[in-house]
């Protein structure tokens, strides 16, 4: 079976990746002091992670080993701890590299702390989700933590063209130009699998070995990258919000495309939008939040891709109300009041006294029923009662 173009033309040396420039300036001095550290990996799929793992283990003459985060199991790990031991015997590092780090439970990312710790094996984790929420932080105090960029076209084209020789030793009669390449780069979507994937079918459907524009377009699929319950989907919908907050609705409007063209549930940035109209702009305007929940109501009558059209009717309105963030504000500032007191008890005056026992203790003892107020019969019931409604702790307290 002929591997695929990907793998083949994957670096064996530092010196022939691209991108991730100041990454690569940590691992010099790694490499220039003897020794690495454990690590984790993160960001997209295909911007070098697994390569760089490799190479490092080539580097420093390493015994290698990968595991998935979703197909290994305990047996898996153990045999490569078995394997690690043989290997400190005769002085050889190991490096296990933990592909999906991010899909092993609690306890699975636990049972490594032991060997992290001790070094015999050097864990490197790669992870396209957020580490701060998906690796356990015993585990991830133990590592040191590089963030990928995503590759840039130019970076892709530079990779083609360091490898235009290994393309063609197993393309020998293949026929292409740079701009053929630029292309193909402009079309991956960050993405050096897709580049190479993209190229790789385009052989494939090419005529004589000849790869042309139209060729391209034909093996050319969906550009859009969008992972809904990954870390691209939490960026792109706060990138809407904000957007809004910031009085950009053109910026809100293309965000919001950008998750409907990946097929996003639009009922979710309804949702956001409905948090938004209370957050951002009530009491400053009204009917902000009544119209979000007219726009979800439509939304799930209609549907896509009709709904569309609701959606950004919905952020222009939004843009255009005046703002007020003081929901938020007392959402923040209640909170950490509760996080600060916790439990404090509720004032024996507005206690519920529904048994005989409950009001002899004292439960509801002395409270003033406002509606007996003859002044809050009038207009605009503004006359404040004196019952004592915080704990003592919290006395006078005004969070607006």
């Amino acid at each position: 079976m002929q591997e695929p173009l990907a793998f083949y033309l994957r670096p064996e040396n530092i010196e022939d990746m691209v991108g991730q420039e100041k990454i690569l300036e940590n691992i010099k001095t790694f490499i220039a002091n003897g020794a690495i550290p454990s690590m984790i990996f993160w960001w997209t799929p295909w911007c070098g992670k697994t390569t760089l793992a490799f190479v490092l283990s080539k580097v420093l003459k390493a015994e290698f080993y990968e595991l998935s985060g979703v197909k290994s199991k305990k047996e898996d790990l153990n045999q490569i701890l078995e394997h690690a031991n043989q290997n400190k015997a005769y002085w050889t590092k190991t490096i296990l590299f933990l592909d999906e780090i991010h899909r092993w439970n609690k306890a699975q990312q636990d049972s490594l702390l032991p060997f992290v710790e001790s070094g015999l094996i050097t864990l490197i984790g790669a992870t396209t989700e957020n580490p701060s929420f998906t690796i356990n932080n015993a585990l991830l105090s133990r590592c040191k933590v590089l963030v990928f960029e995503p590759l840039t076209e130019q970076n892709i084209f530079d990779f083609f063209k360091k490898s235009e020789e290994k393309i063609l030793s197993k393309y020998p009669n293949l026929k292409f130009d740079d701009e053929i390449l630029k292309t193909i780069s402009n079309l991956a979507n960050w993405d050096l699998r897709n580049a190479c994937n993209l190229l790789e079918a385009s052989i494939m459907l090419s005529k004589d070995w000849v790869i042309s524009e139209e060729i391209i377009k034909q093996a050319f699929g969906k550009p859009t990258y969008y992972d809904r319950d990954g870390e691209e989907h939490y960026n792109i919908i706060s990138a809407i919000h904000k957007s809004l907050r910031d009085s950009d609705p053109h910026a809100a409007c293309y965000w919001i495309q950008r998750m409907l063209s990946a097929g996003e549930d639009p009922l979710y940035i309804c949702r956001r939008l409905l948090r938004f109209a209370s957050e951002d702009i009530w009491p400053a305007d009204n009917n902000a939040l009544l119209l979000a929940n007219q726009v979800y109501d439509a939304c799930h009558k209609i549907w896509m891709p009709e709904c569309r059209v609701f959606l950004f009717q919905l952020a222009l309105y939004l843009w255009k109300a005046p703002k007020n963030n003081i929901c938020e504000k007392i959402d923040m500032e209640t909170m950490a009041d509760v996080k600060k007191f916790w439990n404090l008890p509720v004032p024996m005056q507005i206690r519920n006294a529904p048994t005989k026992l409950m009001g002899e203790l004292g439960y509801g003892k002395w409270y003033q029923y406002a509606h007996d107020h003859p002044e809050n019969r009038q207009a605009d019931w503004t006359i404040k009662m004196d019952n004592q409604h915080f704990p003592d702790e919290l006395k006078g307290r005004r969070y607006f």
